[in-house]
């Protein structure tokens, strides 16, 4: 079976330039001496927003794994598909991002649900597993309740694995279930109900992404009641534990922190749990990419700047536009939004400051940079003109990806 590795790391690159500067990351954290491998997502709704195809992912991290002869594991995530928008990504992907949030609530058939509670009595009464903070008490009722709100999204799950491996064979796909874009979070009870489901299905899933407490905004740092993320994380890694022994799913299953978040602050308690317990991460970044693209722009001046204050002047005329499919996962407030005017007379040094993830910075401003993070469609629109700048400044560019990846992500999540 194709198997992801104990430690793996989501790098997104819309437009298909930084996969070197993203994997020297990892060249670094390798000589530090930890293994995590490099995993190119990019998902159906960026490629149609950009007017990419998936095979430019898998080439463009081929070709940075055989320039930096990079010869450990790496892989290319088909990100957040369904059944309608997977057959694009068939040819060229071995990872496989399996978005059922839509399903969940929709009610599944009650003979299904029966079904279910009636296989599994062992999810009634009370539980208790090794590592979890304390003990889990169900009803009937309570299991019948969990699996009418997830199960059609199991099967739904399901279906899209079996229409992979239909199309791949078994054993040549790293399947991972998303039910992270949801309103509730799931509780770990639920989680250890989802499993079981997930099993009945036969997915040989090895990543699993629930919606965890608080909120993973995009580009900026996780908001939330830290002790009650660090309780559910752990009591997740030990549902996982559970899981794989009672049902057999595979033994390097494990939790995907999935989010669009920066997450900075609940990197200290995942590596905690993690060197405590040794269980395996799979972890995503989202784009920041593109914003550390736009921080080398504006950091080289001339026309890079430029280009970087128009796009702002756009994005701040867009607001409404470029925002509303990503309502759920932004907090802008437009009132600490600079004008236009205002940033046209920034240097390059103080916009990129502006932008880049360092919040102790006088001169970083979250909203700026959630703004500019879902605005990757306007340098999109650019077309050559953005990429030929990315070309023209590659080397102080590329610093500002690795350095990212590596020193705002990588040390704190996996060293300290």
């Amino acid at each position: 079976m194709l198997t992801l590795e104990r430690f793996s790391f989501g790098v997104g690159d819309r437009f298909a330039h930084q996969a070197k500067s993203q994997l020297r990351a990892f060249q670094m954290i390798a000589a530090d001496g930890i293994d995590v491998v490099p995993v190119w997502n990019k998902s159906n709704r960026e490629h149609t927003f950009i007017g990419s195809e998936p095979q430019s992912v898998f080439d463009a991290g081929k070709r940075a794994v055989q320039e930096l002869g990079w010869t450990k594991g790496w892989h290319v995530d088909a990100d957040h598909i369904r059944l309608e928008t997977v057959d694009r990504f068939m040819p060229c992907s071995d990872f496989f991002t399996i978005d059922v949030a839509d399903s969940i609530g929709k009610p599944a058939a009650e003979a299904d649900v029966q079904a279910f509670v009636g296989r599994h009595p062992e999810l009634v009464g009370t539980i208790s597993l090794p590592g979890v903070s304390a003990p889990f008490t169900t009803t009937r009722s309570d299991v019948e309740r969990v699996t009418a709100k997830y199960l059609l999204a199991v099967q739904d799950a399901g279906k899209i694995y079996r229409h992979i491996i239909t199309a791949k064979g078994e054993g040549n796909v790293i399947a991972e279930v998303s039910m992270d874009e949801t309103d509730a979070p799931q509780t770990p009870v639920e989680l250890l109900i989802i499993l079981a489901a997930l099993a009945d299905e036969k997915i040989r899933l090895q990543t699993i992404a629930p919606k965890f407490t608080g909120r993973f905004n995009k580009g900026v740092d996780y908001v939330g009641d830290l002790v009650q993320f660090e309780k559910e994380f752990n009591d997740d890694l030990a549902v996982i534990a559970h899981a794989i022994q009672q049902y057999g799913l595979p033994a390097n299953l494990k939790l995907s922190v999935h989010s669009g978040s920066d997450k900075f602050s609940i990197y200290p308690i995942i590596r905690k749990a993690l060197q405590r317990t040794g269980a395996g991460l799979h972890v995503k970044t989202a784009g920041t990419t593109w914003l550390e693209e736009l921080i080398g722009l504006a950091e080289a001046g001339g026309d890079g700047l430029t280009l970087a204050r128009e796009i702002y002047a756009y994005a701040l005329d867009h607001v409404d536009e470029l925002c509303a499919p990503y309502a759920s996962v932004i907090d802008i407030d437009r009132s600490k939004l600079p004008s236009a005017e205002t940033v046209n007379s920034w240097s390059g040094p103080k916009l990129a400051s502006a932008l880049r993830h360092i919040p102790s910075h006088p001169d970083f401003n979250a909203h700026v940079r959630q703004l500019l993070h879902v605005s990757f469609k306007i340098a999109a629109k650019a077309g050559t003109r953005y990429t030929d700048l990315l070309k023209a400044n590659e080397e102080i560019v590329a610093k500002q990806v690795t350095e990212n990846i590596y020193n705002r992500h990588m040390v704190p999540l996996f060293i300290g």
